[in-house]
């Protein structure tokens, strides 16, 4: 970790409109590109216990795999329920071809 910035993954892997799921510590997150930008947010679902890297990317909104529930990719925002909170976001910076999210 340097200045709070730690390397979680290769730009070569995050697909355009997909989700990788990556570990920044114990917690995991997911990674995604939309429009040629990086996102990162927590991977698991505030309403139950579900990994939204395992949901349905469309138009910048992944969909929880197990309500439904839905979330704003790049603010985090809770769109729809039954999810009432909105996920977390973390900074994000490319250097070269890696990958860097904000651990602080």
């Amino acid at each position: 970790m340097v200045d709070g910035w730690v390397r979680v993954a290769a730009l070569a892997d995050i697909v355009d409109d997909a989700a990788l799921p990556v570990a920044l510590g114990d917690t995991p997150i997911t990674l995604y590109r939309l429009d040629c930008a990086i996102y990162a947010v927590d991977d698991v679902c505030p309403h139950a216990f579900a990994l939204l890297s395992q949901g349905f990317v469309d138009a910048g909104v992944i969909e929880c795999p197990l309500h439904q529930a839905c979330f704003d990719i790049a603010t985090g925002r809770c769109l729809s329920g039954p999810a009432t909170a909105d996920l977390r976001t973390y900074a994000v910076k490319v250097d070269g071809g890696d990958v860097f999210v904000r651990a602080t």
